[in-house]
């Protein structure tokens, strides 16, 4: 795909690997549209667009709720005229272990809410917005798009992540699907699986414990938003690339 002048559409557009993505595709001259519930931080993002060189709106949508998604996504095609690309990349951590015990008595649980909450903003979250796009892609007449969904290492199985990681695994399965189902439309559909990355939740860990996560990683540092930013981009220029998981990690195998 040839970026200059393409609409693509972020989720979690505000702050973080999210910001990354923009300001990196803005320098290409992707135009840009930003999902967030976090107003101030997308009004920051669309500055640093421009500074960039392109243009960006702000769109505030909570990505689980089906007619916010339906709506958020007819007002982008209408003030853009043309949806290109997608990526998905709205998330939420709501940790804990399945069950915790003490002196052999369970004394807490995972809660059904917190394991549904995850599930809907990573993986229903997902599919409503790849589902819209794809709908104006298709009958947009594009002659190819591309949807790239953030799934995570978790995919494999996170100690206290039950719901984390099941979200990131079903995100890599709806993106198989869609490779095979939108294929003949010129849609492509990929996953970026990251490793640890260098965002502000994990600058907030102590220095010693980011040291040790470090030093589990073969390249013996911990990633910078860039690289998932570096890695998007490269998946949208490079047109054969469909149904598969990129997993962005220094070197760590799972």
């Amino acid at each position: 795909m040839e970026l200059q002048g393409k609409v693509v559409v972020i989720t979690g557009g505000g702050k973080g690997i999210g910001r990354a993505i923009a300001i990196r595709l803005a320098r290409q001259g992707v135009k840009l549209a930003l999902l967030d519930l976090d107003e101030p931080a997308m009004a920051e993002t669309i500055e640093l667009v421009k500074e960039a060189g392109s243009e960006a709106r702000g769109y505030n949508c909570n990505v689980a709720d089906e007619p916010t998604v339906e709506t958020t996504f007819a007002q982008i095609a209408k003030d853009f005229g043309a949806i290109h690309g997608l990526i998905n990349n709205a998330g939420i951590l709501r940790d804990a272990q399945l069950i915790k015990v003490k002196d052999g008595k369970v004394v807490k649980k995972m809660s059904g809410d917190n394991y549904d909450m995850v599930i809907d903003v990573h993986m229903k979250g997902a599919f409503l917005c790849a589902r819209e796009a794809a709908t104006y892609m298709v009958e947009g007449g594009i002659e190819e798009g591309c949807i790239i969904s953030m799934s995570s290492l978790a995919y494999h199985g996170n100690f206290g992540q039950t719901n984390y990681s099941a979200a990131k695994a079903g995100i890599v399965a709806q993106s198989k699907v869609w490779a095979k189902e939108l294929g003949r439309f010129g849609i492509r559909s990929m996953v970026i699986a990251p490793g640890t990355i260098d965002t502000t939740l994990l600058r907030s860990m102590p220095a010693d414990i980011l040291q040790q996560i470090a030093d589990t990683i073969p390249l013996k540092r911990i990633g910078d938003v860039d690289n998932i930013a570096q890695t998007v981009q490269h998946i949208l220029e490079n047109n054969y690339l469909s149904g598969d998981v990129y997993e962005v990690s220094g070197g760590v195998v799972l």
